[in-house]
């Protein structure tokens, strides 16, 4: 309700009535009709008589030659007591503004429980690339102490895989979904993924340990590869159950002598392996607490058809090059033919990538075979996404990359250090038509 404001005193003018504010009127008053070309007014004398209209002055009377408006000029709409705006309720929502809100709570609601709710998968994506060639904060991935190296216009990348789940850091229904969904991601059980008793720390550990030992396999396979002799000292680690030297070798052992002849390096020891038949008894010359020991072993078979020991070797290299890969926040064995690679490639005068992107993944071993990987064809995802036209996958993925690479990149089967090492030469020289790609079956 407004408040009304007091009425002006009355003048000295007698023929004057006093004029009302707008708020003075009934509330069952209404406005009278507005004088033409004038505003509308309420002012109305109490005898009912228009004080608009003119009067004849009386005898005696001075006449004001100066004309007065009437007191209030504006019009002002009659109030009503009824109409209080400010307090008018809101307006009533709609149903179908009642249902957009209901919806859009739903959907927050369940999109955080799709971000807390931890599911029992694991889920792989494509993960970052590294050019080996290149640095890491500053200093160079890979430094050679001991021989010269040489600067290429090429980029190595080895390639990883990112992922969620797992003992530790469990993967969300969100992190499943979006897995589902993209066709560069795999979504597994955990327990197909990781030992059910593995703790987040054993994980890390073995990971580490075997980054550790792809890099030192690597530094050998690729300084074999260009022709350095790299003594190794071949020390027992352990005896495999099953096998004939069970209770003839020991843990701490040092291989010495195959047959009289000597075991000067790993490679030694795996050619002549190479040249016998599984069920060949060998003469092994052993150094147990500073005496050489002579030792007979019937020979076992490996998995891939070779003859084995039946020995856990654990080799200590002597180096002809001081190599140190630095890389952090990255775990597993399947960098090391790409290290291999680039430690090759920067020992050698020849620009041989020539300014080529090339990509690749595999395990290396110091004989230089390449072994197969998991997570090829989240890797071929990353290389492509990362700008590489070419990638070397080892022989054992094969069946995993046909059918799955991406537009624009073009895979090489590699099966050793020695293939990789072609096939880098063969890209760079422009000369790819007889590069051997993956095929079905």
């Amino acid at each position: 309700m407004i408040v009304p404001v007091l009425d002006e005193k009355p003048t000295d003018d007698a023929s004057q009535d006093p004029a009302h504010d707008v708020d003075d009127v009934p509330a069952d008053a209404s406005p009278g009709p507005a004088a033409e070309g004038a505003d509308e007014t309420v002012d109305v004398a109490e005898d009912g008589v228009d004080d608009d209209a003119p009067v004849a002055p009386a005898p005696g009377d001075a006449v004001d030659p100066v004309a007065h408006p009437a007191a209030d000029p504006v019009a002002h709409p009659a109030a009503d007591p009824a109409a209080q705006p400010e307090d008018d309720p809101l307006p009533r929502p709609t149903p179908r503004a009642v249902i957009q809100s209901v919806g859009m709570l739903a959907a927050a609601v369940l999109v955080g429980i799709l971000a807390v709710v931890p599911a029992p998968y694991a889920v792989n994506g494509p993960g970052p690339t590294t050019d080996v060639l290149g640095e890491v904060g500053g200093s160079p991935l890979i430094e050679v102490d001991g021989a010269t190296t040489y600067p290429s216009t090429g980029e190595l990348r080895l390639t990883t895989i990112s992922g969620v789940g797992g003992p530790g850091y469990p993967a969300y229904l969100v992190n499943v979904l979006r897995g589902w969904v993209s066709r560069a991601s795999v979504v597994r059980p955990v327990e197909e993924v990781y030992p059910q008793d593995a703790t987040r720390e054993e994980i890390e550990e073995s990971n580490a340990g075997l980054m550790v030992s792809s890099q030192e396999n690597a530094a050998v396979a690729a300084l074999v590869e260009l022709g350095y002799e790299v003594p190794a000292t071949l020390v027992v680690a352990g005896t495999v159950e099953g096998t004939d030297a069970v209770d003839k070798l020991e843990e701490g052992d040092v291989l010495t002598a195959m047959d009289g002849e000597p075991l000067a390096d790993y490679q030694s020891l795996v050619a002549r392996l190479a040249e016998i038949e599984p069920g060949t008894t060998i003469s092994l010359t052993v150094r147990r607490h500073a005496q050489d020991v002579e030792v007979a072993v019937v020979t076992g078979e490996r998995e891939d058809g070779g003859a084995q020991i039946g020995v856990f070797v654990d080799p200590s290299f002597d180096m002809p090059v001081d190599v140190s890969i630095n890389i952090e926040g990255v775990g597993g064995p399947s960098a090391g033919t790409m290290f291999a690679l680039g430690l090759v490639d920067l020992l050698t005068p020849e620009d041989e990538a020539a300014g080529e992107v090339i990509a690749g993944t595999g395990t290396i071993d110091v004989t230089g075979a390449v072994g197969p990987i998991g997570g090829i064809r989240q890797k071929l995802a990353g290389a492509v996404r990362d700008g590489a036209a070419w990638f070397l996958a080892p022989d054992g993925n094969c069946d995993e990359v046909v059918g799955h690479v991406p537009r624009g990149l073009r895979v090489v089967r590699v099966a050793t250090l020695h293939d990789a090492r072609e096939a880098m030469e063969a890209i760079g020289a422009g000369e790819t038509d007889e590069l051997p790609t993956c095929t079905a079956g």
